[in-house]
């Protein structure tokens, strides 16, 4: 069930090698985010790449990308690991989400286009006919938070964001099963499109803060 959960990865027109490479790491990264790959479970490169239809090379190069995102962990002579999840780092993300995504959103609201913001309407649309099923809601608040990075126009804010998101998303799909009330935690995305799309930067940065916290106090509600 992985989800390309940050598409925007998968550009084409790249030469082959690094296609290959892009592809065994969107497909291990979404197994890990969706814990198919279980935390501290091995990562076992053979059979990745078997499964991915790709050489060893590209496998390697996506883990080393992998552990810079603390998604897995690599030692010596022991192999590679998925990171273990503990409630902690929730906490820990969320102080960084929110000066990342609070960031974000005011940048947003100042710098997109014309187009950038009619793409922005049209997810409300989405937001709004949205399937009840977590992992639709995780597609869902994935592409908004995605979409308005983007609209930021600052690529090293956007790869911090996707990394620290995916950590998030992690997290997620291991407690989804207890979230049913996650829908409203989507649902509080609503004013925070209008705000970018209003160029009302500030409180699109006041709101998006708010939706970061409310998913930590969602999570932690459970435990």
């Amino acid at each position: 069930m992985a989800r390309n959960v940050n598409a925007q990865e998968d550009a084409g027109g790249r030469d082959e090698p690094r296609s290959l490479f892009e592809r065994a790491y969107v497909a291990i990264r979404d197994q890990l985010i969706t814990n198919q790959i279980r935390p501290g479970a091995p990562v076992r490169e053979d059979q990745l790449s078997r499964q991915l239809g790709v050489g060893r090379t590209p496998v390697r190069e996506a883990i080393k990308r992998l552990e810079t995102e603390r998604l897995v962990n690599v030692y010596p002579r022991r192999g590679v690991f998925a990171t273990d999840v503990h409630i902690t780092d929730l906490s820990l993300l969320t102080e960084v989400r929110t000066q990342l995504e609070g960031q974000a959103a005011l940048l947003a609201a100042a710098r997109a286009t014309r187009a950038e913001r009619e793409e922005l309407r049209h997810l409300l649309g989405e937001i709004a006919q949205r399937g009840r099923s977590a992992v639709d809601q995780i597609e869902v608040d994935s592409t908004v938070h995605r979409t308005i990075s983007q609209c930021a126009h600052n690529p090293f804010l956007e790869a911090s964001l996707a990394a620290h998101y995916n950590l998030i998303l992690r997290i997620w799909h291991l407690f989804i099963d207890r979230l049913p009330e996650i829908t409203d935690h989507v649902a509080e995305l609503v004013p925070v499109v209008n705000a970018v799309v209003d160029g009302d930067g500030e409180r699109a940065r006041k709101l998006v803060i708010e939706h970061v916290i409310g998913f930590e106090r969602a999570v932690m509600s459970t435990l």
